[in-house]
């Protein structure tokens, strides 16, 4: 139910070339709960190219790679307790929370380089 609001609140994608940034991605990766046809066309409304394993047919093994990088970041979260569980009630302090951790998530992997 919540996948095309999802997909309208993508933020625009500045890319750090010239012109007006991308209003929308250019790929969706996904896994099977999302191979449904309403999925599939809310995509293509968009302009949106699509990359989902079929139920029954592939094995989500090539999602793989791509899926990391996700499931890797979620990880790095859930290492500040504050995040893993919510404290805050108000969601300006919990949003302030989570920029600091993205701060500090980016320091550390540029200083690694």
């Amino acid at each position: 139910m919540l996948f095309e609001p999802l997909l309208d609140a993508v933020p625009p994608i500045h890319n750090g070339l010239r012109g007006r940034p991308r209003s929308r991605p250019e790929r969706l990766h996904a896994d099977k709960a999302y191979d449904i046809p309403r999925c599939r066309r809310a995509c293509h409304h968009r302009g949106i190219k699509v990359r989902i394993a079929r139920r029954g047919r592939e094995s989500s093994e090539r999602l793989g790679r791509y899926r990391w990088v996700v499931e890797r970041t979620l990880a790095w979260f859930s290492r500040f307790r504050r995040l893993r569980v919510r404290y805050e009630v108000r969601a300006d302090i919990h949003l302030a929370f989570t920029q600091l951790a993205c701060c500090l998530i980016t320091f550390k992997q540029h200083r690694r380089f």
